[in-house]
């Protein structure tokens, strides 16, 4: 089992940055592939960006290619969110999940069994 704890949420405004954090516990934690999901007020939860196991190949929604970056340490039992040039409507409760099944693809949340609490992130126009 994998427990799943994010920080680093707030508020900022527009074109400002967030780093967001993911710290796993259990031993297996580098076996797993993780992704970032997102649930803005009165939405569904949607896939942000994903990364595999050892870090080598990385995924993003096109809401947020080119201005989110997905990072590991693997070392340090971490994933990373890092957030560039925010829009209101990124607006959102961000989880970061472990990917424990291979059924379709990074995106779809039926291949995530473990999820963290959540961080809000508050974009101000």
């Amino acid at each position: 089992q994998v427990q799943l704890v994010e920080s680093g949420g707030g508020l900022v405004q527009a074109g400002g940055s967030l780093r967001l954090s993911c710290a796993a516990s259990g031993r297996t934690f580098s076996s797993y592939s993780m992704g970032w999901f997102r649930q803005g007020p009165g939405k569904e939860r949607e896939f942000v960006a994903g990364i595999t196991w050892s870090g080598d190949t990385t995924y993003y929604a096109d809401s947020v290619k080119g201005r989110f970056t997905i990072s590991r340490d693997n070392a340090k039992n971490m994933v990373y969110l890092q957030m560039n040039s925010l829009k209101p409507e990124d607006t959102a409760v961000y989880y970061c999940a472990v990917r424990y099944y291979y059924r379709r693809s990074y995106s779809y949340t039926g291949d995530y069994a473990y999820w963290g609490q959540g961080t809000q992130v508050t974009v101000s126009s």
